[in-house]
């Protein structure tokens, strides 16, 4: 009796530092020990939620495992060691709704970075680019829905240019979706010294479609890859994958290969979609929207003043202006049948038969007549832009010149503005010209505080002495501000315009 009372004393005792060493042993054991509802508390913020309205970033997740634990697992399946979890605490899915979109949205450290920089600092330029968005976003939404694509890819536009058809970048890209001269060409965008379709909001909105189109299946339908290529070019971002062996555009932008620029253009693009889908929720409910651009398209078979187009539509030729951005001239472009001008909408009807009443020849008037100039020894494109009044860059695209041509000897074709006034004596003079007689046009300049004779002289290149005599200006008499004054002058010979000499050799 007693020997068995001593035997099950000592197994009682062992027993709790048996099972105490077991559970130690077996860290899994331990777990499924504590039961579900404690694991559950302890791992709430590192949870993704499930059934989130966010799989891309779910499937990211997923890839990142390197062995995927058994499903028989249950809810262990979460456990990762800290190292992991700090290398995904940018993709984390976040707690925040995210408004529908038809492009893949996310939200993680560097998306929340740009939301923050255009509530903040950058929220004025945000609130011109949201002012200006109802203007053009109708419009290259229905562009992009006839060519199958994303209509959110309208903030594409906004972080490129805020939906500016002027702006230009440093890189020399050009309108609301920022096309490079090269690229443009490629989408069949003119480009010339009269018309850059790549400022033509319609035009420059197919051509970015195409593009996008592209890209979307060259990167295997990854929108972010394809929009890291719209910035950098697609050849860059194939390298990059190359590179880091990974088509995960988060996973490359952790490295050096790729600019700044590029890395931040992605989380800038939807952290603008974000805000521009929701604006009211981010801050800016109190933005004034432009109204939606309307226009009616008009064949125009020859070239024709906007002037005229505006006086015949009966609006102010800024409307016609503003409605065609692409036009870097006074008129419709030249050797372009059949060019499609946009005009305010309603104004069809009554255009098209004002217009078939106009014969040809007064539906244009010559504004710029051209020059012929011999270079001469050190002058420079410059210089004689600043004689002519023109700027280097007309002069060299005019000409064909390229940055190594060389120019002494040569002789150059100069445009030289005409005053309306002159260019309308011109029009009557060829009515009834006389015989052999030239005639003589004067290029004028409206003073502007601060000119002096002497600093005209040198602008234009002539002598301080023709200047005044041109002028009649005598003695040291003040130059006044909005006085018109002759800065040079030009004779008509044999159908060319030919300057009178007004250099310091005369």
């Amino acid at each position: 009796m007693n020997r068995s009372f001593f035997l099950l004393a000592i197994v009682l005792l062992f027993t709790p530092i048996a099972q105490a060493s077991d559970l130690r042993l077996n860290p899994l054991r331990e777990l499924t020990s504590l039961g579900s509802g404690s694991l559950q508390t302890d791992l709430s913020g590192v949870l993704p939620r499930v059934g989130s309205a966010r799989p891309k970033a779910a499937s990211l997740a997923e890839g990142r495992r390197a062995n995927p634990l058994e499903p028989s697992m249950g809810e262990l399946i979460v456990v990762e060691d800290e190292t992991s979890l700090e290398d995904d605490f940018e993709l984390q899915l976040p707690g925040q709704d995210l408004p529908e979109s038809d492009i893949p949205l996310a939200l993680n450290g560097k998306v929340e970075y740009f939301i923050s920089y255009f509530q903040t600092s950058g929220r004025k330029s945000f609130s011109r680019w949201l002012s200006r968005s109802e203007r053009y976003i109708p419009m290259m939404r229905e562009v992009l829905r006839k060519e199958g694509l994303p209509e959110d890819l309208v903030y594409l536009a906004m972080i490129e240019s805020g939906f500016t058809p002027h702006a230009v970048s440093v890189a020399s890209a050009v309108g609301p979706w920022q096309f490079i001269s090269g690229t443009g060409k490629r989408y069949d965008l003119r480009i010339d010294q009269w018309i850059d379709e790549r400022r033509d909001p319609l035009k420059s909105t197919v051509a970015a479609a195409m593009y996008l189109k592209e890209l979307y299946s060259l990167f295997n339908q990854d929108w972010y890859l394809a929009a890291a290529g719209y910035n950098a070019g697609e050849n860059k971002i194939l390298r990059a994958i190359d590179k880091y062996n990974t088509r995960d555009f988060w996973e490359i932008s952790k490295g050096s290969y790729l600019k700044r620029e590029t890395k931040d253009y992605v989380p800038k693009l939807l952290a603008a979609a974000i805000i521009a889908k929701e604006p009211a929720r981010y801050g800016f409910a109190d933005v004034a929207y432009l109204p939606p651009i309307e226009f009616d398209l008009v064949a125009i078979p020859s070239r024709t003043d906007l002037d005229l187009v505006a006086k015949l539509c009966e609006v102010d030729v800024k409307a016609i202006k503003e409605l065609n951005p692409e036009l870097r001239r006074w008129c419709t472009p030249p050797d372009y049948p059949d060019y499609e001008l946009k005009i305010p909408k309603g104004k069809r009807t009554s255009f098209e038969e004002a217009y078939a009443h106009l014969p040809a020849d007064q539906r244009y008037v010559e504004r710029i007549v051209y020059s012929r100039y011999r270079v001469k020894k050190k002058d420079t494109l410059q210089a004689i832009a600043r004689r002519y009044g023109t700027t280097a860059e007309t002069l060299a695209e005019v000409n064909k010149l390229k940055p190594t041509s060389k120019l002494r000897g040569r002789t150059l074709l100069v445009p030289v503005p005409v005053a309306t006034e002159d260019a309308a004596e011109r029009t009557v003079a060829k009515a009834s010209p006389k015989k052999d007689e030239s005639r003589a046009f004067n290029k004028y300049y409206t003073v502007k505080k601060g000119d002096t004779v002497a600093s005209l002289s040198k602008k234009f290149n002539i002598s301080q002495r023709i200047l005044a005599a041109w002028n009649n200006l005598k003695g040291k008499m003040a130059l006044h501000p909005g006085k018109r004054i002759i800065v040079a002058k030009y004779v008509e010979k044999k159908g060319s315009m030919v300057p009178v000499d007004g250099g310091e050799n005369s």
